[in-house]
């Protein structure tokens, strides 16, 4: 199951995904990942508590890269457990995203951008 949460802050937008995302879940990580995006140009997403990713967790993440580089909007990953960083890795996906391991490595890499 997914657990998602959210919290603004001046210059960024939080988005805090935990638990498990597989097929069923990543719908609302899609939703989730929209709002955040719609709302602010600068979102971090938290995966501290993130267990598991499947495929179309991935997608998501994945489906969103054109239009965050079209849109000039800023999108940086923290906080991952070496499990979950490994797929992103497998997939090449830490190539195309900013992935952080802290959220203060990931708001002074978000001042530098």
């Amino acid at each position: 199951m997914i657990k998602i949460d959210s919290k603004t802050e001046d210059e960024y937008y939080e988005l805090i995904i935990g638990g498990e995302v597989d097929a069923s879940s990543s719908l609302h990580l899609d939703t989730a990942l929209n709002e955040a995006l719609a709302s602010n140009e600068s979102v971090l997403v938290n995966l501290e508590e993130l267990d598991y990713i499947s495929s179309a967790g991935l997608g998501v993440f994945m489906s969103h890269l054109q239009d965050i580089d079209a849109d000039q909007k800023k999108l940086i990953i923290f906080g991952m457990m070496e499990k979950v960083y490994q797929v992103f890795e497998i997939l090449g996906l830490d190539q195309l995203m900013t992935i952080m391991k802290t959220k203060e490595e990931a708001i002074e890499r978000l001042k530098d951008a």
